[in-house]
């Protein structure tokens, strides 16, 4: 099975686990790093908040197989 995560400030994805998504609450630039290390490998799809994007910005680019997108 396959998952979908949602990473970032905890006030702007707490409500992503009533949809039955992961979430993944992250308030700062470090605790955004340990969250994409220690994701999980049946990741599908990532949503992340904008300030969690601007974190990850180059790891994103890298990555091929993951569907992932910054929340407005």
């Amino acid at each position: 099975m396959t998952r979908i995560v949602v990473l970032g400030e905890p006030g702007r994805v707490r409500a992503f686990r009533l949809a039955g998504a992961q979430v993944v609450e992250a308030s700062d630039p470090d605790a955004v790093r340990r969250a994409w290390a220690a994701r999980p490998t049946d990741m599908a799809v990532l949503v992340l908040t904008p300030t969690a994007a601007r974190v990850l910005e180059r790891e994103l680019a890298a990555e091929r197989r993951l569907v992932w997108v910054a929340m407005p």
